[in-house]
């Protein structure tokens, strides 16, 4: 499904002075207490405490972890009839749940969304230890015709080997759209920046001093990391992941969340895509969230990659971690042009289920601090009272283990660390690793592969740590750092290199 077309800026509408409202613009709380009274509610249970000390402090405790252990079935439909072959599932089951989700927990993504124009801000050969590189920033532009006030620009960085024999298999991931080795000057530019620079502070009689005294002094410093033989260590880059999927002869692409959508209350009604298709008003209860916005945006950049001649379009997978990891999850269960999924961390609102009482809570997600990732209808089900009474998360009409089954056949590898490292018990990883469990029925009615193990969700646990699940199209894995999946990389390479070898390509 197409979530957004690459077109031509086509003016919609004149820019006449005057007869646009500006965006309303309204904080996270004013924002948040409209939506609690549009929807009734007079007051949201509190969220979790991580400090074991607080009143309301998390459940850390597996005894107390499943209050309401039965899960809907994602092979049943609404009206109870047993979903027994792929055909059911494409035309009924499916579409139901899609719905749930849309309606209640991630919100609508509006019909008319306006066009995305990409362009090459530029592009230049860099090198990553010894492999050579083809890196391109883009910047799209979305068609703000409908609405002048509001502005939204897309940016994402594409990351090629440039020696690669034909397109490449990439992974796009959420993150801040940077230049990983960016070519830096040649000495001789160096020595001449650094003659203009002193120039320039000696015309001042306190930096003429400064200069007096430090007659050796270059403003300019090559940064760390790059070497006299012209590119970058990959052991200095900050992210270790893009080197190992170049060298491994993959692409990657950063797309930038906040480029899409500022991860807060405020935007919602006064930048990026949210208050653009909305025209800087307050959301309807099952308007899209950030998560489902994010998703949104990475769907664009795939409008994009699909006319890259560098990347395998068929072949580009989504990767997230924490909270880019919910969007990385809902981008692949929405949009079927992803082939395969690493979801890193991603807790409530991702791979973990809502109904586990351990860790963070739905009452989290609801508050004020998170509730702009959701519909603002996954408020009710934090609700102490209101028009619809005291309602709980055992009330959601889907689960993540639904979420998952979305994906499906569609490869998928669920990461984790582990607390000691700082991937920490807030996340319920076994709370996670139940929903992949529980997703599993649907994997083998349309002809992939799960786990492994029983369906028996209650009693399955987590294998041992690095003892990955990954002979299936559906896979697991702990690994022993902390809040990122970095060290799942070269897992999860093999995993899906496998995966892509095993199925023809279109």
């Amino acid at each position: 499904m197409r979530t957004c077309c690459i077109c031509l800026m086509i003016s919609l509408a004149p820019w006449l002075h005057g007869q646009t409202e500006p965006p309303a613009c309204l904080s996270a709380d004013e924002d948040h207490r409209l939506l609690m009274e549009t929807l009734g509610i007079s007051a949201l249970r509190p969220g979790r405490s991580p400090d074991s000390t607080a009143a309301n402090a998390a459940n850390y405790d597996p005894a107390l972890a499943d209050p309401w252990p039965d899960l809907p079935d994602p092979l049943r439909t609404d009206k109870g009839k047993v979903v027994k072959d792929a055909a059911q599932w494409w035309d009924v089951r499916r579409p139901e749940i899609v719905e749930h989700f849309e309606r209640e927990v991630y919100g609508r993504v509006p019909a008319d969304l306006p066009g995305v124009t990409w362009e090459v801000v530029f592009q230049e050969v860099e090198r990553i230890g010894w492999t050579p590189v083809t890196v391109k920033k883009l910047r799209g532009r979305v068609d703000n015709a409908s609405y002048p006030p509001v502005e939204v620009n897309l940016s994402m960085v594409v990351i090629t080997p440039a020696s690669a024999p034909g397109p490449v298999p990439l992974l796009m991931m959420f993150g801040p759209a940077r230049v990983p080795a960016p070519n830096q000057p040649s000495r001789e530019d160096f020595g001449q920046l650094n003659q203009v620079l002193r120039s320039l502070i000696s015309q001042d009689s306190g930096g003429q001093a400064i200069l007096d005294k430090y007659p050796a002094y270059e403003p300019l410093l090559r940064p760390p990391g790059y070497n006299p033989w012209g590119f970058w260590d990959a052991s200095s880059l900050a992210d270790g992941r893009v080197a190992d999927l170049v060298q491994g002869g993959w692409g990657c692409a950063f797309i930038e969340p906040a480029s899409i959508q500022a991860d807060n209350g405020e935007g919602l009604t006064c930048s990026g895509i949210i208050a653009l298709a909305n025209r800087g008003q307050p959301r309807k209860p099952d308007d899209w969230g950030v998560l489902r916005a994010w998703a949104w945006g990475a769907g664009c950049g795939l409008d994009y990659l699909e006319g890259d001649p560098d990347v395998d379009a068929n072949r580009v997978g989504i990767e997230g971690v924490s909270r880019y990891g919910k969007a990385a999850l809902v981008a692949m269960a929405f949009d079927s042009r992803f082939a395969f999924g690493l979801i890193g961390s991603s807790g409530k609102g991702g791979a973990t289920l809502h109904r586990r009482n351990f860790g963070e809570s739905v009452e989290n997600l609801a508050g004020l601090g998170a509730y702009h990732w959701m519909a603002g209808n996954y408020l009710k089900y934090a609700a102490a009272d209101g028009v619809q009474g005291d309602l709980n998360a055992s009330l959601l009409p889907v689960d993540s283990q639904e979420l998952i089954a979305l994906c499906a056949p569609r490869p998928v590898f669920i990461s984790f660390g582990i607390p000691e490292e700082g991937d920490a018990h807030w996340l319920d990883h076994q709370g996670s690793y139940m929903a992949a469990v529980a997703a599993q029925g649907v994997y083998r009615l349309l002809g992939a592969r799960g786990l492994g193990v029983s369906d028996d969700y209650r009693t399955e646990r987590m294998p041992p740590v690095t003892h990955g699940m990954l002979e299936g199209d559906l896979a697991w894995r702990q690994h022993t750092g902390g809040h990122t999946d970095a060290p799942n990389i070269l897992p999860f390479m093999a995993w899906a290199e496998k995966r892509m070898n095993e199925k023809p390509q279109p």
